[in-house]
Formats: structure tokens, C-alpha cells, sequence
């Protein structure tokens, strides 16, 4: 596992050690401001440009910079032009998690439309931001992952409101279902892969470019890289913190409502993950690229979910609230599949040679 601060302790970094633990705090942290300090939530809110909350985008912005910033950039044409791994990746992002979110919808939420539709609108939402975390965490293909998460953003500007009509519209008239209208806006899909993804790729590819030109490659990699490696876990945190404070007041006053939608949630993410991962084994990925894979398509935008939500119904609205939702279940849920991941890589890709061993899980740096 990535080392994210110099503070170590038998190997493994203090930070490293107790990450789970520092997310759950981030989180409890987040409902308890949006709880105690008034307006909050109303003030982070109207910090938005163009939709986006400015605090919110900064705090993702620092959380993905150090991974973009570790990429080989000279490796993605090579990886970009794996059939396979392409594939595997498109069919789950966009055609299995869609349908599975849809499906889980229904089942648990069918008497309530406001959250089932929103529960959809995140299953439509496929990752292109802290997979990139989850991804560096478990050691997985970095490059692949820079990839399947730049094809998933070129996907979601044209598919996103494509399959939004199919599955909150034509389907469910196909299958007598109740049918929701919506108009999804295009810019706003554009705008959240734009900055989401597109600033910290192209921070990345820059500092890469640049670092390894003027210093050389051994200098970046050894030097560099690990000086702005606590970066992401920082912004990760700080990210939780505001998300969780928005809606604090919400999430604490209606338990009821979280538990209902945290059931399809888990069945989700932890579903998507595993039907991922063996379908990537059985394809003939090896560990570093099953990783990629199973994060990609276990993850979600809940960054565009929620904006998309906003933008659409409303800001009460319960559509809005299930986005919220969304990371409140996910990221915990995500971190703890980084450790299964690393427990059960050696055993289900034995003699692998991208499999982390248990020495530089601790002491891995870039």
C-alpha cells in the first residue's frame, strides 16, 4: 500500500495503518458540522461556479493530482490498445453496472421514486475520480487505470443522458414500469469531467514532463513524488469532510431513509467489485490489471451524481439526497475492498509478479 506520510511505524506509515479509521472520523467529523454549525451547508453551497462547489472541486482536484502525477504517460498508447482489458472494461462500466444499479433500484425502492430515480442516476455516474485513490491503495496498474478512467469520462459526456432516457424513460415503459422524466443537461456532464478529471490529468502529465526533463526520472520518482504522495489522502479527507458537512442535517434527521438505500448500495458496490474481479481473472488479466478493472467498475461519480441531481429536481430533493448518500456508503465500503483486495490478490493470482507482496504493501512510495 502506498506510504502517504513519513510517520512509520513496523513498516506500514501511521497514516497507512489506520486509514479506515481516518475516513470514518473525516465522515462523522462532516455530519457532525453540518449538524452543530448553522448555514453551513447553505454557505458551501452557494460557493458553486457553473454548478460545481468550489471548495468541493479544490479538495478533489489536490486528492487526484498525486496519482495522475505517478502515471507513465509513455505506457497509456500500449495499454490503450489492449483489446481485451478495453473491453472487459466497457461492458462492465456501461452496460453491467447500469443495469445492475437499475435492477437493485427497483427491487428495494420501488415505492419510492424520488430515491430510485436518484439510486439510478449514480449507477449512470461511472468513476473517474477516487478510483484513482482506491486504485494507487491497492496497488494496481496506475496506467490502466488512467486510461479506463479518461475512456469513462468520453463516455459520459455522450452516454450519460443517453442512457438516463433509456433507463428512467424507455425501459421502464417496456417493462410497465413507472416512467421519470428528466432533461440531464450536457454542459454539466461536460463541465464535471472537464475539471474533475481534466486539470489534475493535465497537472500530472506537466509535473511528469517537465520533472523528469529538468531532473530526470530517478529524481522524480524517488524524490518527488513521495514529497506530494500525502496530498491525495489529504484531499481525499478534506473532501469527505465537506461532503458529509452539506448534507449533515439531512443524513442525521431521516436514519430510516439511509438504511433503505444503504441495502442496494452495498449489493452495488461489493457486486460490481467481485463480478469484476472474476470476470478480469478469468479474461487472463493479472493482479495489477484485475485491480484497475474491479475498482473502475465498482466506483462512481458521485461528484457528477449529485451535480446532475442538484441541477435536475432540486437541492431537497430525495433525488439529490440518494446522490449524497452514494459516498456516504461507497467510501467506506471501497477502502475496506482495498484491504480484501490486498489479502486475497496472492491467493487468487498466485505467482503473479504485479501481486504486492508484504513487504512493499508497507513500503511501496510511488
Amino acid at each position: 500500500m502506498p506510504n502517504t506520510s513519513g510517520l512509520r511505524h513496523g513498516g506500514m506509515s501511521f497514516i497507512d495503518r489506520y486509514l479506515g479509521v481516518w475516513i470514518l472520523v473525516a465522515m462523522a467529523l462532516g455530519l457532525a458540522l453540518g449538524r452543530v454549525i448553522p448555514g453551513l451547508g447553505e454557505f458551501l453551497s452557494s460557493m458553486e461556479v457553473g454548478g460545481i462547489s468550489i471548495p468541493i472541486a479544490l479538495g478533489i482536484l489536490v486528492m487526484m493530482y498525486p496519482p495522475l502525477a505517478k502515471v507513465r504517460y509513455d505506457k497509456t498508447a500500449k495499454i490503450a490498445a489492449d483489446k481485451r482489458l478495453m473491453a472487459v472494461s466497457l461492458i462492465l462500466n456501461w452496460i453491467v453496472g447500469p443495469a445492475v444499479m437499475f435492477t437493485l433500484a427497483w427491487i428495494f425502492l420501488a415505492g419510492q421514486p424520488e430515491l430510485r430515480t436518484g439510486l439510478i442516476i449514480v449507477g449512470l455516474a461511472r468513476c473517474i475520480a477516487m478510483v484513482l485513490v482506491w486504485s494507487d491503495l491497492s496497488c494496481a496498474d496506475r496506467e490502466a487505470t488512467a486510461v479506463l478512467v479518461a475512456i469513462n469520462s468520453v463516455f459520459q459526456v455522450f452516454m450519460f443522458g443517453v442512457l438516463g432516457w433509456f433507463y428512467l424513460q424507455l425501459l421502464p415503459s417496456w417493462l410497465g414500469l413507472q416512467t421519470t422524466s428528466v432533461d440531464f443537461s450536457f454542459w454539466a456532464i461536460v463541465t464535471s469531467v472537464l475539471v474533475f478529471l481534466g486539470i489534475p490529468l493535465l497537472a500530472g502529465l506537466f509535473t511528469r514532463t517537465v520533472g523528469e526533463k529538468i531532473k530526470g526520472r530517478g529524481w522524480y520518482e524517488e524524490k518527488f513524488l513521495p514529497a506530494i504522495s500525502p496530498l491525495s489522502l489529504i484531499g481525499l479527507l478534506y473532501t469527505i469532510v465537506l461532503l458529509f458537512s452539506l448534507q449533515g442535517e439531512q443524513i442525521t434527521s431521516q436514519p430510516l431513509t439511509i438504511a433503505r438505500m444503504a441495502v442496494p448500495l452495498l449489493l452495488y458496490f461489493i457486486g460490481m467489485f467481485f463480478i469484476a474481479l472474476f470476470v478480469s481473472r478469468a479474461s487472463g488479466m493479472n493482479y495489477a490489471q484485475s485491480a484497475s478493472v474491479s475498482f473502475t467498475a465498482a466506483g462512481n461519480n458521485f461528484e457528477l451524481a449529485i451535480a446532475v441531481s442538484i441541477a435536475t429536481f432540486g437541492a431537497t430533493s430525495g433525488q439529490a439526497l440518494a446522490g449524497t448518500i452514494g459516498p456516504l456508503i461507497e467510501v467506506p465500503v471501497l477502502v475496506a475492498l482495498v484491504y480484501v483486495m490486498l489479502r486475497i490478490g496472492p491467493k487468487i493470482f498466485p505467482a503473479d509478479s504485479t501481486v504486492p507482496t508484504n513487504s512493499n504493501k508497507e513500503t511501496i512510495q510511488s
